[in-house]
C-alpha cells in the first residue's frame, strides 16, 4: 500500500496521489540523469566510510570529555527525600457503614435478544441479515443460533482454528470470523 506523505491518503497503486495529486518520485519509471564529474573537483575515494582515519589529538586543545557511566563514583545526595516510610505498625481497619456491598434483588425479567431485522445503534440502518451493518460497518447485535451437534468426522479436529486473513483473530475454517465477519477459508 502507498501512503501519501502530504495528505496521508492510502492507495494500492499509481504514480501520483489520488487525493492531492502529489507525485511519488520513488515509483516513477524515470531514468536517472547522466551526471559528468567536474574536472576541477578532487575525487575522494573511500570504502563506505569505514576506513580508519589517522587523526592525532592537537596539543593546544583541552580535552573536555566528561566522565560518564560506570566510571563515576557513587555519591550520596543529602537533600534528597527518600520515598519510603518507616513501619506503620498495626492499623485499625473499620468497615464503612454506608457502603452497599450487595446487589439489587433479582426481579426475573430479562431483556429479550433481538431477532429478525435489527437497527444499527450508530447509523439507525435497519438490516435483516449479516453481522456487520451495511451502512457504517459496525457490528450488529445479533443472536447466534447454536448449530446442532453433529458427529465428528474421522481425523478432523473441530476445535482447530486458523487466523482470519483480515483481522488475524483465531477462527474456525469455513465459517465467518467472529470479529470482522470475513469468511475464513480452509488452508490446503
Amino acid at each position: 500500500m502507498i501512503i501519501c506523505p502530504v495528505c496521508d491518503h492510502v492507495q494500492s497503486e499509481g504514480e501520483e496521489c489520488e487525493g492531492c495529486g502529489k507525485r511519488f518520485p520513488g515509483l516513477m519509471n524515470i531514468p536517472a540523469p547522466v551526471v559528468a564529474p567536474l574536472a576541477e573537483l578532487e575525487l575522494t575515494h573511500h570504502a563506505g566510510g569505514r576506513v580508519p582515519v589517522d587523526a592525532p589529538a592537537l596539543p593546544e586543545l583541552d580535552l573536555t570529555r566528561l566522565r560518564s557511566g560506570p566510571d563515576l563514583p557513587a555519591m550520596v545526595v543529602p537533600d534528597l527525600e527518600l520515598t519510603r516510610s518507616g513501619a506503620t505498625g498495626e492499623v485499625p481497619v473499620a468497615q464503612m457503614t454506608d457502603l452497599d456491598t450487595g446487589r439489587a434483588q433479582d426481579d426475573g425479567v430479562r431483556t429479550a435478544a433481538p431477532v429478525g431485522a435489527v437497527t444499527c445503534r450508530y447509523c439507525r440502518n435497519v438490516q435483516a441479515e449479516g453481522l456487520l451493518c451495511d451502512g457504517c460497518g459496525m457490528r450488529l447485535p445479533r443472536v447466534r443460533v447454536a448449530a446442532p451437534a453433529t458427529a465428528k468426522r474421522g481425523g478432523g479436529d473441530e476445535d482447530e482454528r486458523v487466523p482470519c486473513p483480515s483481522c488475524h483473530v483465531p477462527s474456525r475454517p469455513g465459517r465467518p470470523c467472529v470479529a470482522c465477519g470475513t469468511k475464513v477459508e480452509v488452508e490446503a
